[in-house]
């Protein structure tokens, strides 16, 4: 794991860092993929992390007056879902965020963090090639701008110097004459990585089609063009026979690969399946069916917690932490409480929690984000404190399990699940319980999609789903009442 975490304020702090360290050193913001690949020895060699998420300024979605999109490096998969620019102007953009993980992952993850990790299945690469995306890259020596066509070598490699961060993605919006998409097929709706994934973007000269873009995911060592079918589609209308010639013509542009989530044949055979559903939705105009007019994001709008998230300001200067010195120390909130820890820096959220503050309610179950039982809020996020680096801790507010009843009296969602028999072996319990707080506070009264969404992220082995979201429907009555 690494020896120094650096909490930065600014990107020239971090290009600095990052031009001492080289290659020992990752510029970290979600770290949903990084912390994985260092508890799994994938990623060897580390030694300094670079917490860019308290710079001021890039968590920002802009439009400028050429018509251009710019994301910022900090800007979530949840706040691209939330974002009425992205849903209007660039949709397959923001279809393929919807698609990511769950609400706690997509709190956490950004969207360069997931063109950085390079992996050919991951969601956001797609639409963004097919937006014509451009990538700025910084370090010291200066600033370079590369077409996202151009950044990628091989799977997880990219062109990306050891001494330069991303400090943006930019693209042009859709025009009115152009629309878009994307496909995603996974083993399950939600915390599923693609077997096949598929962005399609269309120019349209009244009906007919002038030009056509269909870029394919986790079917090729990078993202690939389905050149053969752009090429076919140019001048003709969008109708039924023209979708099939498509699709099948798109199936010559993938060369997949055997393994443990799907055979090549069925790969190949989804690669139509995908391309034909998403032009069969542009076509009928069904694009946006089923993406939400008010997503779930969990996280705090109204409540008591907002109040107290609301006063977190971010650090006033750069930190550095080195593991093995006490000091600095990692200063936090837990549920309105200060904590001061000389020792941990090496561990996660969820293990600072259990084993240096000892508020063992929170669980760790897969340490990998995958079943939810250790949520958390963290600055008004619902995040999973195994996957946030315990450092990240410092300056911030967290919200555990133990912080949900107040002054005595159970939270309407505790008491819910008791009076539901929510609770079966209870493992999983504390986590199903902060995401449904969290839900309540952006719902008054959420309808069974939002409340099935809220819990997405969080597994139950022994299948008592039926029950929790009774807890949580008759949680909202009462939480509407009080």
């Amino acid at each position: 794991m690494w020896q120094d975490y650096h909490s930065v304020i600014s990107v020239n702090d971090a290009i600095q860092i990052l031009a001492d360290q080289g290659s020992q050193a990752r510029i970290i913001a979600g770290a949903t993929d990084l912390m994985l690949e260092m508890e799994r020895g994938v990623r060897k060699g580390i030694k300094t992390l670079i917490d860019v998420t308290r710079i001021p300024g890039l968590d920002q979605i802009k439009l400028d007056e050429n018509n251009i999109i710019h994301i910022g490096p900090l800007v979530t998969h949840g706040e691209c879902v939330a974002s009425k620019l992205l849903i209007e102007q660039a949709f397959p953009l923001a279809k393929a965020c919807w698609e990511v993980g769950a609400p706690q992952i997509r709190n956490r993850g950004t969207v360069v963090g997931n063109l950085i990790t390079a992996s050919p299945a991951n969601d956001t690469i797609p639409p963004l090639i097919a937006l014509n995306a451009r990538v700025i890259l910084q370090s010291t020596k200066g600033i370079r701008e590369v077409p996202l066509t151009e950044f990628y070598t091989g799977v997880r490699l990219t062109i990306t110097q050891p001494d330069e961060m991303m400090v943006e993605v930019n693209f042009p919006a859709l025009n009115l004459d152009q629309r878009g998409t994307f496909y995603k097929l996974g083993l399950r709706k939600a915390q599923a990585i693609s077997l096949v994934n598929s962005a399609v973007v269309l120019t349209l000269d009244g009906v007919r089609i002038s030009r056509a873009v269909i870029t394919l995911g986790s079917v090729a060592p990078v993202i690939v063009h389905a050149r053969e079918a752009e090429e076919f589609l140019m001048g003709r209308i969008l109708n039924d026979e023209t979708i099939q010639k498509a699709a099948e013509l798109s199936q010559t542009a993938a060369r997949p690969i055997d393994d443990i989530r799907s055979s090549r044949e069925y790969r190949l055979e989804m690669v139509r399946v995908c391309v034909k559903r998403a032009l069969s939705g542009l076509a009928n105009d069904e694009e946006k069916e089923g993406f939400p007019k008010r997503p779930v994001l969990l996280r705090a709008c109204s409540d008591l917690h907002s109040n107290h998230f609301n006063e977190y300001k971010g650090l006033s200067h750069s930190v550095h932490h080195i593991v093995g010195k006490t000091e600095p120390a990692i200063e936090t909130t837990i549920n309105h409480k200060q904590y001061k820890f000389s020792t941990g820096h090496q561990k996660s959220l969820l293990r600072l929690l259990r084993e240096n503050a000892g508020l063992i309610g929170t669980k760790e179950g897969c340490a990998e984000g995958e079943c939810g039982a250790c949520t958390v809020f963290i600055d008004g996020k619902a995040v999973m404190s195994c996957l946030v680096p315990a450092v990240r801790a410092h300056g911030a507010h967290i919200i555990t399990i133990e912080g949900i009843a107040r002054n005595g009296e159970l939270h309407p969602v505790q008491q819910a699940f008791i009076e539901r028999g929510a609770v079966q072996c209870g493992y999983c319990t504390p986590g199903f319980i902060m995401s449904s707080v969290m839900l309540l506070d952006e719902y008054e009264r959420p309808g069974i999609d939002e409340i099935k969404e809220a819990i997405s992220g969080n597994l139950c082995r022994c299948t008592g789903y039926y029950s929790i979201v009774a807890a949580i429907e008759q949680a909202a009555q009462v939480n509407q009442s009080r």
